[in-house]
């Protein structure tokens, strides 16, 4: 096989495992056990309870990854092992996922805690997954690449989701007894497709260079993990955009995993909301590439800005919502927000950063990107416990995006970055 032929084939690789585990994005953490959690496992509940058990479950896998991921990078890194790693967090999760299905009604505490743990899974997986873009490709075309890997997810997480609807929509003729059935099994579905679809990674994609292993390995990530820290702060323009980025993106995970729970405590039909979430999916990915054009115009500060206004907005709206129709409206308002302000924060970040040091700063934004929605979804489910009323959980996404808002603008992107 000629070289290129060769490359290729490992790119194609690399992305599909981007429509591998979009099906648990979409399918499980957006989707459909939200609405399971509440009706089915939390049915002894009220639904502003029922959100913040979910909030809690979010927020836990999130502080762990915070915890695990930078020095658990650092020894992956080092040690040569970053495919090993991500199959080692990847395939368990999926296994979970997949048991999701045989946890009995009313087993709130058994579905909460199979679903922090494979969330754990997908998020460690994802760390990796992005480390091997360096391996695969020069870096003229890791911009291309990472686009494919995000266009791939978008499309493998629609199409697995828009079956399980069809499913749970018709679920006699697909042989199933219920809507209820088709949903657990729609669990067994995302497992299957997730590992399915993570072997090529595992065969086709090479490990890169090992460096050192065992204690030496430990040793080592602990030393770059503490250079990286020392770096960091002395870049100002950089660590105040990682705060915003802390902020604002807590936010936009916190809309994602929260939404349809938020919707179902509302009294919305589970179909109008799988629906919705559908559409946000499809819109995300054309947005992303519209707003690219507005922040080469605009540029990408004021682009994020936009973003987050527009997200402000919709948790206004969010909290006086009353018909099925609205929830469709700003579902496609997510999408358009969503896909803009993720494509922008990542092309803002890389023009503050030196580009000496891409890798290591990359690795903060990652670690902080992967782990969006820590604070959010708790401080989401309590708010509404607490006002007694879900619609003030809307308060707690306000919060987020305003306060993201006001540190962006106090960044010069012409500042010096060591000032």
């Amino acid at each position: 096989m000629k070289p290129g032929g060769e490359r290729r084939r490992v790119v194609v690789a690399w992305a599909l495992y981007d429509w591998a585990n979009s099906a648990f994005a979409t399918v499980v953490m957006a989707g459909i056990f939200p609405i399971l959690f509440q009706d089915y496992w939390s049915a002894d509940a009220s639904p502003a309870q029922a959100n913040l058990r979910l909030g809690w479950a979010n927020g836990l896998a999130s502080a762990v990854i915070v915890l695990i991921a930078p020095l658990a990078g650092a020894m992956a890194d080092r040690a040569g092992r970053r495919k090993q790693a991500l199959l080692g967090f990847a395939l368990p999760a999926a296994a979970l996922t997949a048991a999701l299905a045989w946890v009995p009604a009313g087993a709130s505490l058994p579905a909460a805690t199979l679903f922090t743990l494979a969330v754990i899974g997908f998020m460690a997986a994802n760390l990796f997954y992005d480390a091997l873009l360096v391996g695969i490709a020069p870096p003229a075309r890791w911009h291309a690449i990472s686009g494919l890997g995000f266009g791939v997810g978008y499309l493998g997480g629609g199409l697995v989701y828009l079956l399980c609807i069809v499913a749970i929509m018709q679920p006699a003729m697909l042989g199933f007894g219920s809507a209820t059935d088709a949903a657990l099994a729609a669990f067994i579905v995302t497992g299957v497709w997730w590992a399915l679809f993570s072997l090529p990674l595992a065969f086709l994609v090479p490990e890169p260079a090992r460096e050192r292993a065992g204690a030496a390995g430990l040793a080592g990530g602990l030393r770059q993990l503490r250079a990286t820290f020392a770096h960091l702060r002395a870049y100002r323009p950089v660590w105040l955009f990682l705060l915003a980025y802390f902020l604002y993106i807590d936010g936009v995970g916190t809309t994602i995993r929260m939404a349809v729970a938020y919707g179902r405590s509302l009294g919305f039909a589970q179909t109008d909301l799988m629906l919705a979430l559908l559409i946000t999916q499809f819109v995300g990915f054309p947005a992303a590439l519209l707003m690219g054009v507005v922040g080469a115009r605009l540029g990408p500060r004021r682009g994020i800005l936009m973003g987050l206004a527009l997200y402000i907005g919709i948790a206004l709206w969010g909290a006086f919502i009353q018909a099925a129709w609205e929830f469709y409206a700003i579902a496609a308002l997510v999408g358009v927000a969503q896909g803009g302000v993720q494509a922008l924060s990542r092309s803002f970040y890389a023009g503050l950063i030196p580009a000496a040091r891409a890798g290591e700063f990359f690795g903060f934004y990652n670690v902080l990107g992967k782990s969006a929605a820590l604070i959010g979804p708790p401080l989401f489910g309590a708010l509404g416990v607490w006002l007694g009323d879900v619609r003030y959980s809307m308060l707690a996404l306000i919060a987020l995006f305003l306060a993201g808002a006001l540190i962006l603008t106090r960044i010069d992107p012409k500042e010096d970055p060591t000032r």
